[in-house]
């Protein structure tokens, strides 16, 4: 790196100074007070904005610019329009109007949209987000956007998440309000999103049918080496793997990215990047930036970064932990606990709020996380398990359980550790371990949702979360705004709220079987498949949810139903086409070339000595020929299963049966093909395996 990191830092973001720095003073206020306050745009200062965006981007090697936005296939989508303008006979301007900036079209029919738009009805619009700064990347302006329908739905994620932070917000200034707040103009929800992937060597990755076409492997004997002795976790970084995250740490931090932790996961080849927390819609792009630049530069080294859930079979998954707080713009945490928490009333009161949030929307918090990919890891001693449940900590348990009981409480000393080593410093720990088998964990002055899948956009588990947290602050303030005395009613709504939703805490292993036994018996969900979560999605409390604090509409909450059915059935659609093909095509010719090579090599030592011993050929021979018959006879039985899912209309079906039907005949499949690789020798072997795909990078 030929700069200081201060130097580059956010060089290529039209930031708040820059915005500071190239705009009229007063149209400088005027945004930025758009952007604090979360207030509609002033259009007439939108060609000035707009000029001096495209000034500073050419200077910075833009030609185009394009409106960036979230569609609901969980990526993001652009389309580049240049800024040339004609003015005569060969020659142009660079121009980049207010409306150009402010509005863009899109064809809405090209995207999933669960119904919301026929093809004949094909207009969509995306429309500016000024809260999330503009950035250059690849030659081209790239400007935050909403995207809706032509008759104003929602066709993205950004907009529910954009209309969740303003709930929270509204009904979070009632509650600071209530407790003599009136400096704090906005709450900001920050979040930090902790990145886990693989990396694998490109030569072996184009030779995997399954890798390029699903992001996973499909087939794969386990390796004579995996995690088990929990060696390559925070290990030293290979000189590759070193070199490929200093780049990938260069071009986040031109995005003022902020890129902070970086280290070796559990499983080989597995590694981790954690940001510093921001205002969510910031760190939503950011993430979704992230994941694209993480597979770019590692095409420069000749890798590739694989961030789905499960690419390898029997070793740890990849997840996202989404760490959430709540801020005052006046730079308060409202989830800092303080020195004592005890007597810490506001603390206290919102801690309430969000358990009680998070337990009358325990549904709605598993769907965010819920993926055809995220399936394969949930659970197993790698990920928290599919039921919902809190983890707060020895200190605040005993806190909450003193406030049920109406006992005093009686606070817990931080000890001091001492290492008996002189050279080595003692230090104070903390008063609670950790916990990470849980899905939704405080963790000192924040929540980390564990939960999530390493592949996906994190707005919609924020989505859930402000919304849900909305509704117990907008039912607090109803109350508290008319209590008679307020100090009592907030202990009593404090206790009551604890009380009442006490089975929502667990600090125990959420992956053990008694947990799961307890769990159903405190009347805790326990969705396994996202099949099973997804038909909780429009429940009547939840439509009333959303609808109620103006985050999607019926016809928006009905139209993500579909495509979170139709997405899950489209995924292992293709899952198990790529098995049917591989296996027909690759594997079992494989094998047989391999069964006919070992009997040429049999009959020719018959041949020279007949009573030669052949005891090993006739065994290979013999178990992997009855292995390939029963791997042909899975494949053509997945094939069966597969058309017959394809064939049923209906959405929430067809889901059903790629579920229920299709992935257990690819489970079949796999444990045969799986059991002829160890026993085929590696030259007829068609495809990397484990040991090449985890080991050699």
């Amino acid at each position: 790196m030929t700069k200081k990191i201060p130097e580059i830092f956010g060089c290529m973001v039209f930031s708040d100074e820059v915005m500071r720095e190239r705009l009229p003073k007063e149209v400088y206020k005027s945004l930025t007070k758009t952007i604090a306050t979360g207030r509609t745009i002033d259009a007439s200062i939108a060609d000035v904005v707009a000029n001096a965006m495209k000034d500073w981007a050419i200077e910075k090697g833009a030609t185009h610019y394009t409106h960036w936005f979230q569609p609901l296939t969980g990526v993001t989508a652009e389309k580049h329009d240049s800024f040339i303008s004609p003015v005569g006979n060969c020659k142009v301007v660079m121009e980049f109007s207010g409306k150009e900036l402010i509005k863009g079209e899109s064809d809405a029919s090209s995207f999933p949209s669960g119904g919301l738009r026929a093809t004949f009805e094909a207009r969509g619009y995306t429309a500016w987000d000024p809260a999330s700064y503009a950035f250059v990347k690849d030659g081209t302006l790239y400007i935050p956007t909403a995207f809706c329908s032509y008759t104003g739905e929602a066709l993205d994620t950004k907009t529910p998440l954009l209309r969740s932070m303003d709930a929270i917000n509204a009904q979070g200034l009632r509650i600071l309000r209530l407790f003599g707040d009136s400096n704090s103009k906005r709450l900001n929800i920050t979040v930090g999103a902790e990145q886990e992937y693989f990396i694998v060597d490109k030569e072996n990755y184009d030779k995997r049918k399954d890798l390029i076409y699903t992001g996973r492997t499909l087939f794969g004997a386990p390796a004579p080496k995996g995690q088990e002795l929990e060696d390559h976790y925070f290990g030293p970084l290979k000189t590759r793997i070193s070199a490929y995250m200093a780049d990938l740490d260069e071009a986040l931090w031109k995005l003022g990215i902020n890129s902070k932790t970086k280290h070796n996961e559990a499983a080989p080849a597995q590694h981790e990047l954690a940001p510093i927390y921001e205002t969510t819609n910031m760190a939503v792009d950011h993430n979704l930036l992230t994941m694209e630049y993480m597979k770019k530069i590692a095409e420069k080294h000749g890798l590739v970064c694989l961030l789905h859930e499960k690419p390898y079979e029997g070793v740890n998954g990849s997840g996202k932990h989404n760490n959430w707080s709540i801020c005052t713009d006046t730079g308060k945490n409202l989830l800092d606990p303080g020195k004592t928490p005890a007597e810490n009333a506001k603390f206290l009161l919102i801690l309430a709020a969000i358990v009680k949030a998070v337990d009358d929307y325990q549904d709605l918090m598993r769907i965010s996380i819920a993926y055809a990919g995220n399936d394969h890891r949930l659970g197993a001693d790698e990920a928290p398990p599919a039921i919902v449940s809190i983890f707060v900590g020895e200190e605040l348990e005993q806190i909450i359980k003193s406030i049920v009981d109406g006992t005093s409480y009686k606070g817990a000393k931080a000890g001091i550790m001492d290492l008996g080593v002189p050279t080595v410093p003692t230090f104070r720990k903390d008063t609670t371990d950790r916990n990470r088998t849980s899905p939704f964990a405080f963790t000192g002055n924040k929540f980390e949702f564990r939960m999530l899948g390493s592949s996906q956009n994190i707005a919609m588990p924020n989505i859930v979360l402000n919304t849900a947290v909305a509704e117990s602050f907008k039912q607090f303030a109803d109350v508290l705004e008319v209590a008679e005395d307020f100090d009592a009613a907030v202990s009593r709504l404090t206790k009551e709220t604890f009380a009442a939703h006490m089975r929502i805490l667990f600090d125990g292993d959420g992956y053990s079987e008694e947990w799961e036994k307890e769990a159903a018996a405190r009347g805790l969900l326990n969705l396994k498949t996202s099949v099973e979560a997804y038909k909780y999605f429009n429940l009547p409390k939840n439509v009333k949810l959303f609808i109620d604090h103006g985050v999607m509409s019926e016809v928006e909450i009905n139209s993500r139903e579909e495509i979170y059915f139709e997405n899950y059935s489209k995924i292992v659609n293709i899952e198990a086409l790529t098995m049917i093909e591989m296996a027909s095509r690759d594997i079992i010719p494989a094998v047989n070339a391999y069964v006919a090579e070992v009997s040429d090599q049999a009959s020719a030592k018959l041949a020279v000595m007949p009573d030669i011993d052949v005891s090993v050929e006739k065994s290979i021979i013999s178990e992997l020929s009855d292995l390939n018959a029963k791997a042909y006879k899975a494949m053509l039985a997945l094939k069966t299963a597969e058309s017959d899912a394809a064939k049923i209309a209906d959405a929430v079906a067809r889901a059903e049966a790629y579920c229920d039907k299709v992935i257990p005949a690819m489970n079949l499949l796999r444990s045969y093909v799986d059991a002829m690789e160890p026993i085929t020798a590696s030259d007829f072997w068609p495809l990397p395996t484990y040991g090449d795909l985890m080991f050699r990078v």
